[in-house]
């Protein structure tokens, strides 16, 4: 990867290390794809790309971590947050720790492309939204054709 590609793109270290570490995008267009060994790859992300990449580790007692987060890749100017295996960082959109949370987010994912939409293109206030709700135990509103139309609008307006 040359020095200017990866210094406009966003890498994803993916690990899979089956039933210890597995680390995967649930959605997202990576504009690279770089295996590097038989577990593990680089995905990588122009500016404005919205992607959900999930993190799960196990030990010989059972689940020791599960994570979702929900990203938006930036430009070099914009400010952003650190995220494991995510350089330089991005932009927070959702973070969920736990698999009951993660698996929440799965099925309002689930939801969204039901109605055909790519999730990617989802108003990233949403996935702030659900953020939101989920760390105060309160219930989401769904994400609707009718938002997704109006956001569109709102998009092509600005």
């Amino acid at each position: 990867m040359s020095a200017a590609h990866s210094a406009v793109t966003t890498t994803v270290e993916l690990t899979w290390i089956e039933k210890r570490i597995e680390h995967w995008i649930r959605f997202g267009h990576p504009v690279e794809d770089r295996i590097l060994d038989r577990r593990r790859r680089l995905l990588s992300f122009a500016p404005g790309n919205v992607f959900a990449f999930i993190r799960w580790t196990a030990n010989d007692f059972g689940t020791v971590m599960s994570c979702i987060d929900i990203v938006r890749a930036v430009e070099a100017h914009e400010a952003r947050q650190t995220v494991p295996f995510v350089r330089p960082g991005a932009e927070s959109l959702l973070r969920q720790n736990g698999w009951p949370k993660v698996r929440q987010v799965l099925e309002a994912i689930d939801g969204v492309e039901a109605q055909k939409i790519d999730p990617c293109m989802v108003c990233p206030d949403h996935w702030r939204h659900l953020h939101q709700r989920m760390t105060a135990g309160q219930v989401h509103r769904p994400y609707t054709r009718e938002r997704h139309e109006a956001w569109l609008r709102r998009r092509a307006l600005s």
